[in-house]
């Protein structure tokens, strides 16, 4: 079964209307035809509104609801994925994976041992293709919602914007033992925001880390192991959807 996202003004009563660049893949890639069945989600709820075509014209799609399932497929917490900007294409790998592990909203973060320094107009690009990436994700992923991935933070800027949140969590070679981790994620309850910040390779500076604490940030463990950037934040996506997701 496809999915596609569409805006609530593209949903009139009973009638569906798929634009943008959908249309083209609807129509010359899937080589879908009048009649078949599609499911349409909002990004405003979790519901899954099922379709089927009823005409595919030049600039857009006309299906008619059949019915509506309640899907249920997100967390009952928005995670809030501070990232430390990773090298290369880590980056896009790891906006891909988190959102199919139930992330809210991904945050860059331009930490100072990040090697990758963007200009304005590099930030802008690369912001659009990495939410480009997150819409296919939660496509693929039959999600509820397209995660935001919004533009890049400075440090500082990331502090600030997580203060509000309900759990704050950076992992740190010095925190506590497991059990310690163990009751942080299991002390998470449906409707709280979550923040995980996530240092790029090489992790955060020691200021940096002293920053996060100061502010309220608790430092937790991921093992023994010392793991990379792209594998420590999907770890912490992973141990929370099973915490969350265990009933």
């Amino acid at each position: 079964m496809y999915q596609f996202f569409v805006e609530p003004g593209q949903m009139n009563g009973r009638e569906v209307v798929i634009l943008g660049n959908d249309v083209n893949h609807i129509k010359n890639v899937l080589r879908m035809k009048p009649g078949e069945e599609l499911a349409v989600k909002s990004g405003e709820d979790d519901r899954e509104y099922r379709c089927g075509i009823v005409s595919l014209e030049e600039d857009r799609i006309v299906c008619q609801l059949r019915f509506i399932k309640e899907a249920g497929v997100e967390l009952s917490a928005r995670i809030h994925l501070f990232q430390g900007l990773p090298k290369a294409d880590k980056m896009e790998f790891i906006i891909q994976k988190a959102v199919e592990l139930g992330v809210y909203e991904i945050i860059p973060v331009a930490a100072r041992r990040c090697v990758v320094k963007l200009n304005k107009k590099r930030a802008c690009s690369r912001a659009e293709r990495w939410q480009a990436i997150a819409e296919a994700a939660a496509k693929q992923s039959r999600r509820g919602i397209i995660p935001m991935v919004t533009q890049i933070l400075s440090f500082d800027q990331a502090v600030r914007k997580a203060a509000s949140m309900d759990v704050r969590l950076i992992p740190y070679e010095l925190a506590r033992d497991m059990a310690h981790t163990r009751e942080c994620i299991g002390a998470i309850a449906p409707g709280q925001d979550v923040a995980v910040f996530i240092g790029p390779e090489g992790g955060f500076e020691e200021e940096e880390i002293q920053k996060a604490l100061s502010a309220g940030v608790e430092p937790v463990t991921l093992g023994r192991r010392i793991l990379r950037t792209e594998t420590a934040g999907l770890a912490v996506m992973a141990w929370i959807m099973y915490h969350l997701e265990e009933d």
